[in-house]
Formats: structure tokens, C-alpha cells, sequence
């Protein structure tokens, strides 16, 4: 996703993490105008380091990246301050529409 997002000209990626801990800590520092994270990453998953997110970075929109999208899955993350969810499977294009929309001055 990085190479995607770094391909589009009016994206950068400022950072990436390793794991849900290291974003958190990155996010902090860094100050991104959008989250993308991942569903499943060790020591905090992309759930719960959204929910850590939006303490410290409310206004942020959070994209969450999952192999497990379904009806289920998305209630669970209503008070996660997740903006979008995206099946992996839905590829790239999807992620360009998600970033035009919760990113509309770019």
C-alpha cells in the first residue's frame, strides 16, 4: 500500500510501523492527516490501535485494512473512530476512492 500511496501525486506516506504499538507512537509523532492500518498486527491490532488513535488524534480519519470485512466485523469497530474499512481483496482502487473522500482539499 505504501508504493500505491506514495504513487499518487497528491499522497505521501510520512511513516510507517512494524506493529499496532509502533503506529500508535508514530502517529503521535508524526501528526498524519490519515491513519491506514492493519486488521491483524502484533502487540495491538488495528482496532485497538485505532481506539488508541482517537484519544490523542480525534480528527484524524482512520482507514482500516482487513481480510475479515463483514457486518459483524464492522459493528465491532463502531467506537473505534475508524473511518472506512476495505477488504484487502477490494485492491487499490478502493483505497483511492476511501483517501479522496476523507482527504477532499487534495
Amino acid at each position: 500500500m505504501t508504493a500505491f500511496v506514495n504513487s499518487q501525486p497528491e499522497f505521501q506516506v510520512c511513516g510507517e510501523a512494524f506493529d499496532g504499538r509502533d503506529g500508535v507512537d508514530k502517529a503521535l509523532v508524526l501528526k498524519p492527516d490519515l491513519i491506514i492500518l492493519d486488521f491483524q498486527m502484533p502487540r495491538l491490532n488495528g482496532i485497538e490501535a485505532a481506539r488508541a488513535l482517537r484519544e490523542s488524534l480525534p480528527g484524524v480519519p482512520i482507514i482500516l485494512l482487513t481480510a475479515h470485512k463483514d457486518s459483524i466485523f464492522e459493528a465491532n469497530i463502531a467506537d473505534s473512530g475508524i473511518r472506512a474499512v476495505l477488504s484487502k481483496v477490494d485492491g487499490v482502487g478502493l483505497l483511492a476512492t476511501e483517501l479522496h473522500r476523507l482527504l477532499p482539499d487534495t
